[in-house]
């Protein structure tokens, strides 16, 4: 009998009649069939006797995997709301942030200036590297999965300032320089990626 309950109730999901597109390309047209969905990934079973909790009726929908935003600027509205609807309700499920600027590393300018630049959205900074603030909004609670860049610019106020001027290093300090995450970002929804931006030249800029 438990057997035989549990199998009834092998999904958590199942989305009846929707148009499939699984974004590698390999089926076109699309197909519409019945799209089971289980928290354990490794159950397979034929969709035919498929059965579960709650059907959702997709006909006239598109179903796809989720989408990667990979230009997003939510690293403030996620700490004001990190339940994400803009993003969420347009099928994104990954936000890639660090465009340029990323919320870390910070030196304790850094931190002071971010806070009087700071607009609608106010917080307090408690982070001080990238892979902390990834830690912050994961212990805050965010919908979406994010990963961030380490952004050029970002480095480069972090070694020398905002100063018009090379740096006397010729490189980034050590503690400023990207490396791995370690526990940080291993094992959870997010992660920290090196940049490989690198600022044009001046000249360039200008012309």
């Amino acid at each position: 009998m438990v057997a035989a309950e549990q199998s009834k109730q092998a999904y958590d999901v199942i989305l009846r009649g929707g148009t499939v597109y699984d974004g590698t390309g390999s089926r076109w047209p699309p197909r519409r069939r019945r799209h089971p969905r289980r928290s354990d990934r490794g159950h397979r079973r034929s969709q035919e006797r498929a059965q579960a909790r709650t059907v959702l009726d997709a006909k006239g929908l598109a179903v796809a995997p989720g989408f990667i935003n990979m230009l997003s600027w939510s690293t403030d509205s996620l700490i004001a709301d990190g339940r994400s609807q803009g993003e969420i309700r347009q099928g994104v499920t990954l936000e890639v942030m660090g465009e340029g600027n990323s919320m870390g590393p910070l030196t304790d300018v850094m931190k002071r200036l971010a806070v009087e630049q700071q607009g609608d959205i106010r917080y307090d900074i408690t982070w001080t590297t990238l892979a902390e603030y990834l830690a912050f909004l994961e212990k805050k609670g965010v919908s979406t999965n994010v990963a961030s860049y380490i952004g050029a610019a970002t480095i480069r106020e972090h070694v020398i300032g905002l100063d018009d001027r090379k740096s006397d290093a010729g490189g980034a300090r050590e503690d400023a320089s990207p490396r791995p995450p370690g526990d940080a970002g291993g094992r959870a929804r997010h992660r920290v990626v090196a940049s490989s931006t690198r600022p044009a030249p001046t000249p360039r800029l200008k012309s």
